[in-house]
Formats: C-alpha cells, sequence, structure tokens
C-alpha cells in the first residue's frame, strides 16, 4: 500500500514538473518571438514617396493598393525587403505647395526619400526657375534633417501644346537638380504611360491601375539596387 501511494505521489510529482517546463518554455517561445518581433519593426527602414496626384493614385478604384508606391510595397514584401512605403502623394500639389508641406511628413524617419512633383508646375505654366527653387529647397530640408537619408528624383514632361521652349527648359529642370544633390534620376516617371490610351484614364492624364504597375516597375528600375 505505501509503495502505491509513493509511486503515485512520485508520477504526481513528474507531471506538475513536466507541466511546470512547458508553461515555461512555452513563455521562453513568447518571449523570443515578441523579442524578434519587434527587433524585425526597430529594423524596418521607410521610403517617403512624396508627390502629387499620380503618387496618391488619383482617380483609381483602390488607390490603398493601386497606386504606384502601393505596387512598389507589394513588390518589396514579396522579397521580405525590410522596408515600408509611405504614401505622402496629395492630389493638386505644386512644388511650392510640396515645399510648405514636407516638414510635416518629415517628423517621421525617412531612409530613402522619392521626390515626384513639378507636373502641376508645368500645367499651369509656371516659371520653370521657380519650379527648380522649389525642389531644391524641398531636397535641402529632407538632407538636412537626414543627410543619411538616400535620395530618387523622378523626372517629368509637359505635353507639346505648351510649346517647345517651356517643355525643353521644364524637362531640364529635373536632371539638373538630380546632379547636383547626387541623387538617383529617373528621367520619365511616366515612361511606356503617357500618351497610350488604354494606359491612362478618361482625363488623359493620370494612370489607370494598368498603368500605374507600369510606372511602379519604372520607380522599381532605379529602387531595387538601393535596397
Amino acid at each position: 500500500m505505501h509503495k502505491l501511494q509513493y509511486f503515485t505521489l512520485f508520477i504526481i510529482i513528474a507531471l506538475s514538473s513536466a507541466c511546470g517546463n512547458s508553461k515555461t518554455s512555452s513563455a521562453d517561445s513568447d518571449t523570443t518571438a515578441n523579442k524578434t518581433a519587434s527587433a524585425q519593426a526597430t529594423n524596418t527602414k521607410t521610403i517617403l514617396f512624396f508627390g502629387d496626384s499620380l503618387t496618391a493614385g488619383y482617380g483609381l478604384e483602390d488607390p490603398m493598393s493601386e497606386s504606384f508606391p502601393s505596387v512598389v510595397q507589394t513588390k518589396i514584401d514579396s522579397l521580405k525587403l525590410p522596408y515600408k512605403v509611405v504614401n505622402g502623394g496629395l492630389s493638386g500639389e505644386t512644388s511650392a505647395g510640396g515645399k510648405s508641406r514636407i516638414d510635416w511628413l518629415l517628423r517621421q524617419k525617412v531612409d530613402i526619400f522619392i521626390l515626384e512633383l513639378g507636373a502641376n508646375d508645368g500645367l499651369r505654366g509656371l516659371q520653370t526657375d521657380e519650379t527648380a527653387k522649389n525642389l531644391q529647397a524641398i531636397v535641402d530640408k529632407v538632407k538636412a534633417k537626414y543627410p543619411n537619408a538616400k535620395l530618387v528624383l523622378t523626372g517629368m514632361m509637359v505635353p507639346p501644346n505648351m510649346g517647345a521652349d517651356y517643355a525643353n527648359a521644364f524637362k531640364a529642370v529635373f536632371p539638373e537638380i538630380a546632379k547636383k544633390n547626387n541623387m538617383v534620376f529617373l528621367p520619365f516617371l511616366l515612361n511606356n504611360v503617357a500618351g497610350i490610351k488604354d494606359l491612362n484614364q478618361a482625363d488623359g492624364i493620370h494612370p489607370t491601375a494598368k498603368g500605374a504597375k507600369i510606372v511602379a516597375d519604372n520607380v522599381w528600375g532605379v529602387l531595387k539596387p538601393m535596397l
């Protein structure tokens, strides 16, 4: 009888010990998982797309997934790269408006800054030297706040009806800014999209979802080597 009691007590103690170890092991696993998730979040870098309606995804059914910065995020996620995209696009934005707005967005750390502004300046026929000054001011603010940030500039063109002299002067603004600031340069954001009816909305200016994917590919070509 005593032997049976001792054996039973031994089994109970052994089982209790095993359960306790299991809980401890589970807790350790949870702690490790939390630390890993926290480390991943800390190591995640930010890519800020700063632009106008083209960046914002104007006219798209679901800008949160169809705008070209969102498509770029999908590409990043598919490769499991530690970057998050912030869409800083605002429809109707001019370079002057961007100069006033950039400080607010720079409150979050920026590791890669992609500047897409100037199209509305061109469509309004604004002085190209003013556009250049505004774009430079934006770049200066980014460099002052985050000197180690990598910088990208997307070039833009205006329709031929703006006149050849203006069109050429406008087009020249972007490579000059890029060269002056040692920025990675994409000569024309809307390459293989502009002027193609099936890739643009009814206004002939803003890409469709299909067009936005091509724009994302254009950007990805210069962005991917930086990641």
